[in-house]
C-alpha cells in the first residue's frame, strides 16, 4: 500500500507541476514533503535508489567531461572566488541571525559552526545544474560547461573538508584506485565490441555502480565521486556519448527517487524552518556572486547571468557535511533539519527561476556595464570571417592536415588575410596553433552562442573534422539552419553516420579510420575551385 501511495502522489504532483508550467522536479520534491508530513510509511529502499540515480548522473557527467577544462581560469578561478565569497556571506548572516534572534537552531551555534554551515552551502548541486541544462539542451554551451566545472571543483573541495572534519582518513587501500587508470583501457576494448544496446545499458550501469560507487565507498570515499571519476576515465572513448545515452531512462527514473527522498523526513520545527527560509533568501546573492565574477572575467552578459541562475541551488553534499559536523559536535542536531529543508527549497527555487531565465537575462543585462566586443573573453569574442573562404571545424590531426592543404590551394583576397580559419573548443590547442601562425579561434561549434558570434563573410567551404561522437552532425544542423549551401566535407566515425551525411547532401564523406587525413585533404583540394558560386556562411539565417 505504501508503494502505491508513493507512486500516486508522485505522479499527481509531477503532473500538477507540469500543468502549472513548472519543472517536474518541483512536483517530485513536493511529493516527498507531502508523504513525510502525512506520516506515510517511508519506503526503505527509496533513499538507496535515489543515491544510485545520483551516481548514474555523475557517471554520465564524467563521460562528457574534459578534465583539462577544470584547470582553466574561467572555471577554477570562478570556483575558488565564489566559494570564498559565498562561504563568508553565509557564515556572517548565519552567525548574526543566531546571535541577534537567538533562534534555537542548534546546541552549538558559534562562529565556528556558522563558518562550517557557510562552507557546506558554498557548493551548487551538480544534479540540479545538469537537469536544468538538459531541459534546455545547453550542456555543451559555454555557460553550461562553466556551471558544471565549478560545481565539480567545489564538490571535490567539500569532499576534502569531509575527510578533515571527520578525522577519519580513507583506507590505505584507496591507493589501489589508481589501478582504475589502466583498467579503463580494458573497459575501452570491451566497449568497442558491444553491439547490442541492452548490453551496453547494463554495462554502463555496472561501471557506474561497481568500480565507481561501491569501490569508492569500500575505501572510505564518497561513492558519487567514484562514479564521476570512472566516467571521466572513459570520456575520451569514441562510444562515451552512446554509453551515456543507453542508461539515461534508468537514470531519470532513479533520480525521481532521489528528489522524492529529500522531503520524506517531513518538516522540522519552527526554529529550523525560520533558519531554512533565511538561507533561501540568500540564494539571489549566490547567483549575483557568480554573475559578478564571470562578468569580471569578461564573459558576455548572457553567459554570466545564465551561469548564475544555473548554480542557484545548494548542493546535496551540504547534508553530508552537516551530518559529519553533527557527529563531531560542531553543529547541533537541528542544523541538519534546517539544511535539509534549505537544500530542498533551493532545488525548487532554482528550477522555477531557470524556467523564466530569458526575462531575467534581459533585466540583469541592462544593469551590467558593457565590456565592448574587443574586450570579451576569447571564447566569447566575435569571429571575423572577412577574407575567409574555408572553415575547418575541429583542429585535431585530420583538421590540421585539411587546413594546410586548403591553405596551399586558396589564394588570399588581400595580402593581410588568411583564407582558411580553424575552429576548436580546446583553448590550449588554439593557443598552441595560433603561436605556430595558424588562423584558429576558440569556439564550440555545437553551441548556440558560437553561431551568434559569427560576422559576415564569404565562406565557400566548410570542413567538419570534429572527433567527438555526433558533433559533426550537430554542426551540420547549424550550417543548414544558417542557409549555407557551399561545399561541405565531413568525417564520419560509423557507416550509419556517413549514410546520414550523404542523405543530407554533404559533398564528401570519409571514414575516420581510413587514412582520413589525406582523404579529406584530397577532397578539399579537388573541390575548392568549384565552390565560388555558393551562398556564404555567416551568422544571418
Amino acid at each position: 500500500m505504501s508503494l502505491a501511495l508513493h507512486l500516486v502522489t508522485v505522479v499527481l504532483l509531477g503532473f500538477l507541476a507540469a500543468l502549472l508550467h513548472l519543472p517536474p522536479l518541483v512536483g517530485f520534491i513536493t511529493a516527498g514533503f507531502v508523504l513525510g508530513a502525512t506520516g506515510v510509511e517511508t519506503l526503505p529502499w527509496l533513499s538507496t535508489v535515489g543515491d544510485l540515480g545520483a551516481a548514474l548522473l555523475l557517471f554520465s557527467i564524467g563521460l562528457d567531461l574534459d578534465l583539462r577544462t577544470l584547470g582553466r581560469k574561467v572555471i577554477a578561478g570562478t570556483a575558488a572566488v565564489t566559494m570564498a565569497v559565498i562561504t563568508a556571506i553565509t557564515a556572517l548572516v548565519v552567525g548574526l541571525v543566531v546571535l541577534v534572534a537567538g533562534l534555537a537552531v542548534g546546541a552549538t551555534a558559534g562562529w565556528g559552526a556558522a563558518l562550517l554551515v557557510g562552507f557546506a552551502l558554498a557548493s551548487s548541486s551538480t544534479i540540479v545544474i545538469m537537469k536544468i541544462l538538459e531541459d534546455r539542451d545547453d550542456a555543451s554551451a559555454l555557460y553550461g560547461r562553466v556551471a558544471v566545472g565549478t560545481s565539480i571543483l567545489q564538490d571535490t573541495t567539500s569532499i576534502v573538508l569531509l575527510v578533515l572534519i571527520s578525522g577519519q582518513a580513507p583506507s590505505p587501500w584507496a591507493l589501489a584506485l589508481l589501478l582504475l587508470v589502466p583498467a579503463a583501457r580494458a573497459v575501452g576494448w570491451l566497449l568497442r565490441r558491444v553491439q547490442h544496446r541492452e548490453v551496453l545499458m547494463l554495462l554502463g550501469i555496472t561501471l557506474a555502480l561497481m568500480p565507481g560507487y561501491e569501490l569508492f565507498e569500500l575505501v572510505g570515499l564518497p561513492g558519487t565521486l567514484g562514479a564521476l571519476v570512472v566516467g571521466a576515465l572513459l570520456a575520451s572513448h569514441p562510444s562515451a556519448a552512446e554509453l551515456a545515452a543507453s542508461f539515461r531512462p534508468v537514470q531519470e527514473l532513479f533520480l525521481v527517487a532521489f528528489f522524492v527522498s529529500i522531503g520524506t523526513a517531513g518538516l522540522p520545527g519552527p526554529g529550523p524552518v525560520v533558519m531554512a527560509l533565511v538561507l533561501v533568501v540568500l540564494l539571489p546573492l549566490r547567483s549575483a556572486a557568480y554573475t559578478g565574477v564571470l562578468w569580471l572575467m569578461r564573459l558576455r552578459h548572457r553567459s554570466a547571468v545564465l551561469t548564475g541562475l544555473a548554480v542557484a541551488s545548494y548542493s546535496e553534499l551540504a547534508l553530508v557535511v552537516a551530518g559529519v559536523g553533527v557527529g563531531q559536535g560542531v553543529l547541533g542536531p537541528e542544523w541538519l533539519q534546517s539544511l535539509s529543508l534549505a537544500v530542498a527549497l533551493s532545488f525548487v527555487v532554482a528550477s522555477v527561476v531557470n524556467k523564466r531565465a530569458s526575462g531575467l537575462v534581459r533585466t540583469v543585462s541592462h544593469a551590467l556595464p558593457d565590456h565592448g566586443e574587443d574586450a570579451l573573453h576569447p571564447a566569447e569574442a566575435p569571429v571575423d570571417l572577412a577574407g575567409v573562404r574555408a572553415v575547418v571545424f575541429g583542429m585535431g590531426r585530420v583538421g590540421r592536415a585539411t587546413y594546410r592543404r586548403l591553405l596551399a590551394d586558396l589564394e588570399p583576397e588581400r595580402p593581410e588575410t588568411i583564407p582558411v580559419m580553424g575552429v576548436d573548443s580546446d583553448a590550449d590547442k588554439v593557443e598552441r596553433l595560433t603561436g605556430l601562425g595558424l588562423n584558429v579561434v576558440e569556439g564550440d561549434a555545437t553551441d548556440t552562442d558560437f553561431w551568434a558570434r559569427l560576422g559576415s563573410g564569404e565562406v565557400r567551404t566548410a570542413v567538419l573534422a570534429m572527433s567527438e561522437p555526433g558533433a559533426n552532425l550537430a554542426v551540420l544542423d547549424w550550417i543548414e539552419h544558417h542557409g549555407f549551401a557551399g561545399e561541405v566535407l565531413a568525417v564520419a566515425r560509423f557507416n550509419d553516420e556517413a549514410a546520414q551525411m550523404h542523405a543530407r547532401g554533404v559533398d564528401a564523406v570519409v571514414n575516420l579510420y581510413d587514412g582520413v587525413g589525406e582523404a579529406l585533404a584530397e577532397a578539399a583540394h579537388g573541390r575548392t575551385a568549384g565552390a565560388g558560386s555558393r551562398p556564404p556562411l555567416s551568422a544571418a539565417g
